[in-house]
């Protein structure tokens, strides 16, 4: 008989593909990329994201690759986030998959690991049940949400770069997060994912803590960069969420992280929204007994018990 589901650690069988579903043409091309993962509600994170992206030189395009509903249980946010970011291309991830559905079997389905503790676990459910309380406001979000692709192919110079929210087989998968990348005793079944996706550059959220991981190929390397989280502190004793850039030149953006990958430029960049005006926010919607705050506010606050380093 099949396990049982346990809400937030077991995910549906829906979450799953292959990496060979990467093996298409490119959904989009650019000649500068950023990759937004882990929002998570932040509304003065997203204007800051947007207004980045603004300055920039030459094209870019943004990619919201999941989580960007979380904190935002108000209707005012939930509104001014899911509007906001369906004007760019999007990815669902868990928060938006089990938003978008009544079935609370899986909880927030986000898929923890052992080593995140049950108290977490169930707090994050709870979360969940709150905001989808909200959602339920908003039919048309809803089901927008519900449409949105788990995966995407993007064009930056040439360069494949695979979306995904959580790794190469799930979208909620924690393969690509800091804790296995660190320790990772296989470097060829990485490589083989990289071989059957044809890409050279997985870009990926969801596990909350950044990581950028150059993998031997035949000819060249293939990178993993995980942004972490664009809504949230990302490193002790900082306050700013970090994005993915891929591009075709140099940034000039502050940047916690860079690489120079075979044809492009990946660098982590630090988004340093208004912190006073989203502590505010966050704490009238989620006051000092609520799950969010128990779970986040030191995080939001302090920064995460993680210093780094960021490339493993």
């Amino acid at each position: 008989m099949p396990e049982p589901a346990r809400p937030g650690r077991s995910c549906p069988l829906h979450y799953r593909y292959a990496p060979s579903v990467f093996r298409r043409p490119a959904e989009l091309k650019a000649d500068v990329l950023y990759v937004v993962g882990g929002l998570y509600g932040n509304t003065e994170a997203l204007r800051e994201v947007t207004r980045m992206a603004a300055e920039e030189p030459r094209d870019v395009r943004l990619v919201f690759n999941g989580d960007f509903n979380w904190f935002n249980a108000d209707a005012e946010s939930f509104a001014e986030i899911n509007e906001g970011v369906l004007q760019h291309v999007a990815l669902r991830g868990n928060v938006e998959t089990e938003l978008a559905s009544d079935d609370s079997a899986h909880g927030c389905g986000c898929g923890y690991p052992e080593w995140v503790s049950e108290e977490m676990v169930e707090r994050s459910n709870q979360i969940t049940r709150v905001l989808r309380d909200t959602a339920r406001r908003f039919p048309e979000l809803r089901r927008r949400l519900a449409a949105l692709p788990m995966h995407l192919v993007a064009d930056v110079g040439g360069e494949r770069v695979a979306i995904v929210h959580g790794d190469a087989e799930s979208l909620a998968g924690w393969s690509f997060s800091h804790e296995t990348l660190s320790s990772v005793a296989d470097p060829a079944g990485l490589a083989r994912r990289f071989h059957e996706a044809d890409a050279h550059v997985f870009a990926c959220t969801h596990t909350c803590l950044p990581v950028v991981k150059q993998v031997p190929l035949a000819d060249t390397h293939g990178v993993i960069v995980n942004n972490g989280s664009a809504g949230m502190p990302n490193l002790r004793r900082t306050l700013c969420g970090l994005v993915t850039r891929i591009g075709t030149c140099p940034t000039k953006q502050a940047s916690s992280f860079a690489l120079r990958g075979r044809d492009v430029y990946i660098d982590l960049l630090r988004v340093e929204y208004d912190q006073r005006r989203w502590l505010g926010i966050f704490e009238k919607n989620w006051p000092s007994d609520s799950p969010a705050y128990l779970s986040y506010f030191d995080r939001i606050t302090q920064g995460p018990a993680f210093t780094g380093p960021i490339g493993v």
